[in-house]
């Protein structure tokens, strides 16, 4: 570790006082951990996503890698190209500059463990996405933030082809 490096405080998060936002109507994202909190080191989050959950759409990060842990259900990930299935249990990394997006699978709900290393102030972001859910913002402030949260979206043909079998 160089003298430069920041040394953080260990962060706990009682679940009855994680703060919880709705970026859509069948989707929950609960706070866990900041960039600011954490020295930088990861941002973490707990994303809920109902039965029809359009989940993320497909996007990549140019700054951090993305991780995933179903807790519960089964998800759709997309891969590049490719589409995945993940269960309880599975475990995914998704480096920088790889495309990615997510879902629930046809017919179940899930719940991921979310966490960016290093980790960038994206609380803010999902503040955003919430005030768009509610008609407070406008979705051409999420694209004009996308250097800013490091969220860079897209079309993907092969995510909506998934996304239209169910």
């Amino acid at each position: 570790m160089t003298s430069s490096a920041r040394h953080a405080a260990p962060v706990l998060v009682r679940s009855e006082t994680a703060a919880t936002v709705q970026d859509g109507a069948l989707s929950l994202i609960t706070l866990l951990a900041d960039a600011g909190d954490t020295g930088g080191a990861l941002t973490a989050n707990k994303a809920t996503l109902a039965k029809g959950s359009p989940g993320a759409p497909a996007h990549f990060h140019t700054k951090t890698t993305e991780m995933f842990l179903v807790l519960e259900g089964s998800m759709r990930f997309l891969l590049g190209d490719d589409v995945v299935r993940l269960d309880r249990g599975d475990f995914l990394t998704v480096p920088p500059a790889v495309p990615h997006a997510f879902a629930p699978a046809p017919d179940t709900e899930a719940e991921l463990l979310v966490v960016f290393t290093p980790g960038l102030h994206r609380f803010d972001y999902y503040r955003l996405l919430e005030r768009v859910y509610r008609g407070e913002a406008t979705i051409q402030e999420i694209r004009d933030s996308s250097e800013l949260y490091d969220n860079h979206y897209f079309d993907s043909p092969a995510w909506r082809e998934e996304l239209a079998r169910g």
